[in-house]
């Protein structure tokens, strides 16, 4: 992955800053405030010292402490206004990234989604935009507090001497602004690598997790466990490099600051031997720089941190700008449920031979049609197509004579019912997995729909009935019940276009009996189009077509 300029992508972070700007504003005002209190109260104590030990100062003795004071309570509300407002900020801008990001993705999916690591896209929306709450709590803000709080410190130290001013000027920017520009260089490439490394683990620990039963069956556990650990200590070298640069750019920011105050000090005495300033002002320039390191070596420390959010930050960015294979048509149309076509319909997936070659066809309104070819042939491929999950590349696909590519998506969405070879089910009830296919439908529709799928007798007899859980994916069921609990989702979804991939593949012969005698009785005049490998699910057809290496023709019955 090509990494941008940091520069760029903090720019596109603040962008999305727009709407709370003001609030932003706040939180940079506070925290402004809130650290020139802190640093006055060290400023004042000398002023309360040269006071008490009779040196001529503007302010008594008692008017520094009661200044004094006053400042150490307000810089406890400022301090608490600036968190307050700043992680305000942060979280409604995660907020509104997530959204982005959830919306993206179903624009992506399913075509673009299918070679993505899931490992990958968990930390994208998990810990990747975690980190960004760094960026918009605890670095802009901090950034423009460090800019107008050294300028305010330098033009105080001016009121003491030119000298003073200077001094902090230079070091201010040392610090605050060489350090950064010398640790992104190298911290920005090892915060990538974190991340990539970090994300590769991810789908590593997923693969272990789901794949935990055939790792065991098939006495792969030590292997499972070396790649694991060969990942782990893949991913602590990466964190090593980030930590060493983490601890250099804090040692040098401690020797700037020593050296800033030595500076100050002996700059000061020579100052004070020439009579220019007096002893306690002397102390108040030296004991105010000290104070006042505090905004600017945030800034040189964030340059570690900023490392990875700007590595999370780009693998967001990224995502977002990908362009969806199918672009969805928006809005709500009329679609009649006529003859679905075939025209002339090639497609490949990338970088492969064609899947499908010139395919035409029409399948007829209110018939059964089988789709039957060997593994590989193209049949899945073609189901994903009239779906519209992807376009081909030539020829075209109609409903009633109208172009899928013309259709609005959720009237397609609507017409048609599908059902792919894996069911996929929530950690969930029985009644919520088939409510799926309508979220308004009643216990008794979903019932209904639940007998046509050969399934209501099965679920009455669980002890939860429809209220029991299906585990993670489905795992505290059979496959064979997952399927037709799939199929119960299409019925109750009641599209006019049935669309079902292998329905009956993990079914044994008495439960496919029952399926298909569902699918005969209940379908109506709905059009079925269904794939099989199994000659006996083809019975109910009306008419059957052969894939064979991406060319379909009619089959006689």
């Amino acid at each position: 992955m090509k990494r941008a300029s940091g520069l760029k992508i903090m720019l596109r972070l603040i962008k999305e800053l727009q709407a709370l700007l003001p609030i932003m504003i706040v939180t940079i005002f506070l925290g402004v405030i809130g650290f020139l209190a802190a640093i006055l109260i060290s400023g004042f104590a000398i002023v309360a010292l040269g006071a008490l030990l009779g040196e001529q100062t503007e302010l008594s003795f008692m008017t520094a402490i009661s200044i004094m004071g006053t400042l150490a309570i307000l810089r406890g509300f400022f301090r608490y206004g600036e968190q307050l407002s700043g992680h305000y900020v942060a979280f409604k801008i995660l907020m509104h990234l997530r959204d982005q990001i959830f919306s993206k993705l179903r624009k992506l999916a399913p075509a673009k989604l299918e070679t993505k690591a899931k490992g990958e896209l968990v930390a994208l929306v998990t810990s990747d935009i975690e980190m960004l709450e760094v960026f918009y709590a605890h670095t802009i803000a901090p950034i423009a507090i460090a800019i107008i709080t050294s300028v305010c410190i330098c033009f105080l130290l001016f009121q003491v001497h030119v000298v003073f001013a200077g001094l902090a000027g230079v070091f201010f920017l040392l610090i605050g602004v060489g350090l950064p520009l010398y640790a992104s260089k190298s911290v920005g490439q090892a915060g990538m690598a974190y991340r990539e490394a970090f994300n590769r683990g991810n789908t590593i620990i997923l693969d272990s997790l789901y794949g935990l039963k055939e790792i065991i069956h098939f006495g792969q556990q030590r292997k499972q466990t070396v790649q694991v650990a060969q990942q782990s200590q893949e991913l602590n070298r990466h964190l090593e490099i980030l930590k060493r640069d983490e601890t250099t750019i804090a040692g040098l920011s401690d020797i700037l600051i020593s050296l800033a105050l030595i500076s100050a000090t002996l700059s000061g005495l020579v100052l004070y031997q020439a009579g220019t300033i007096q002893l306690t002002a002397l102390l108040f320039a030296v004991v105010v720089l000290a104070s006042a390191f505090g905004p600017v070596v945030a800034l040189s420390r964030l340059a570690n941190t900023l490392g990875h959010t700007f590595a999370c930050a780009q693998r967001l960015f990224q995502l977002l700008d990908e362009e969806p294979l199918v672009a969805e048509n928006p809005g709500v149309d009329y679609v009649d449920d006529g003859d679905v076509e075939l025209k002339d319909v090639s497609f490949r997936y990338p970088g492969q031979k064609l899947t499908l070659q010139h395919i035409r066809a029409t399948l007829k309104r209110g018939t059964k049609i089988a789709i039957v070819g060997p593994s590989g042939s193209g049949k899945s491929t073609l189901f994903k197509l009239l779906l519209r999950y992807f376009d081909p590349q030539t020829g075209e696909i109609r409903i009633s004579d109208r172009p899928l590519t013309e259709m609005a998506t959720q009237s397609l969405r609507t017409l048609e019912s599908a059902m792919s070879q894996e069911t996929f089910l929530f950690n969930d009830t029985i009644r919520a997995n088939i409510a799926l296919g309508n979220p308004t439908a009643s216990l008794q529709e979903i019932q209904q729909a639940a007998k046509k799928a050969a399934l209501h007798d099965w679920i009455t007899q669980l002890p939860a009935g429809y209220e029991t859980k299906v585990g993670e994916l489905g795992s505290l069921i059979s496959s064979g019940e997952r399927q037709r609990l799939g199929l119960a989702r299409i019925f109750l979804h009641d599209g006019v276009i049935f669309l079902l991939d292998e329905p009956t593949s993990n079914l044994d012969a008495l439960n496919e009996a029952e399926i298909l005698q569902s699918l005969h009785e209940y379908a109506g005049k709905k059009t079925v189009i269904f794939s099989s490998h199994r000659q006996s699910t083809t019975a109910i057809a009306d008419t059957v077509y052969q894939i064979e290496r991406g060319v379909m023709c009619e089959k006689k019955i």
